[in-house]
């Protein structure tokens, strides 16, 4: 059995319009309806209560003693159930912002800084797309994208969070393996070299790259491939061979002396990261707060 015998919401809300105008017509402007439908709105309003709301006199209405208690009632309830439909809305509208990025950048760089940015802003939920699509940030809901490319291709709203620099890097027990110095590059023959073979990642970029800057035409004794960098820096973690670190992303593990760079050659890659902002979130303060937290980091 139904506990609340009460009329449809939207007969209320015309009475409430009505009562509120003292005018059929103005409330049907305000609900968007026509006259004729607000009246008999009221109308099946007052069969339903048994009794009559308003008195209908020429070009005016007033309400009847009845009416004017359920008008009180009526506005006070609406009233009140607006407020917890907002409240319920702002729940649903969580401050959330929604950043994708390379594989490598969010596993060697983003994530392990992020405790830093919650710490700052605890009621902002962040949710991490790592992936090498270029995914279009309005029609996909994404509010922030971190770019490697070129700076030519990052496009004119792109700001440049930092270049990129590569040098070998490996674990500190490799370095010291017996009979395999990896004392200059030359060295490199004697070990493993670990590879990203991505489609999306250009072998002028890669071991190739660092070997022409180098001079250096040499067979290395063996060679690992990966689908993903995080993939290959997790190798080079484990000792399984030498891989070429880009720089700032494998920085943080070289200061903690878990990678080592052999040799003090380096070579400034065309690459870098950019960040990009979507137009739907320009006055999203999550995502500005999110934004001026990234460049503070790359700054660092």
């Amino acid at each position: 059995m139904r506990r609340y015998k009460l009329p449809p919401l939207d007969l209320l809300e015309a009475f409430e319009a009505a009562a509120r105008h003292l005018s059929f017509t103005r409330a049907a402007d305000e609900l968007a309806l026509t006259q004729s439908a607000v009246s008999r709105q009221i109308a099946a309003l007052e069969d339903s209560l048994g009794v009559p709301l308003f008195q209908r006199m020429h070009r005016a209405l007033r309400l009847t003693e009845s009416g004017e208690l359920f008008a009180r009632t009526a506005s006070a309830v609406l009233m009140q159930l607006q407020g917890a439909t907002e409240q319920l809305r702002q729940i649903e509208r969580q401050k959330t912002v929604v950043v994708t990025t390379t594989p490598g950048f969010a596993g060697l760089w983003l994530i392990p800084r992020l405790s830093s940015f919650t710490a700052r802003h605890p009621g902002v939920d962040v949710r991490i797309s790592a992936s090498f699509t270029l995914v279009k940030l309005e029609r996909e809901g994404v509010d922030i994208a971190i770019r490697y490319c070129a700076s030519a291709a990052a496009g004119p709203q792109a700001v440049k969070l930092f270049g990129e620099v590569m040098t070998p890097v490996c674990s500190p027990a490799l370095r010291r393996t017996p009979g395999k110095p990896l004392k200059k590059p030359e060295d490199l023959r004697h070990h493993t070299l670990l590879y990203t073979e991505q489609s999306h990642s250009a072998p002028l970029y890669d071991w190739s790259m660092w070997l022409r800057a180098m001079q250096l035409d040499i067979k290395p004794a063996a060679a690992l491939y990966f689908s993903d960098y995080d993939q290959m820096v997790s190798a080079a973690l484990r000792g399984q061979g030498v891989a070429l670190g880009r720089l700032p992303l494998v920085e943080q593990l070289v200061r903690e002396r878990k990678l080592v760079t052999p040799f003090s050659q380096s070579v400034a890659s065309p690459m870098g990261y950019h960040l990009l902002r979507s137009a739907n979130s320009a006055d999203k303060s999550e995502v500005s707060d999110f934004s001026a937290w990234l460049m503070e980091e790359a700054a660092r």
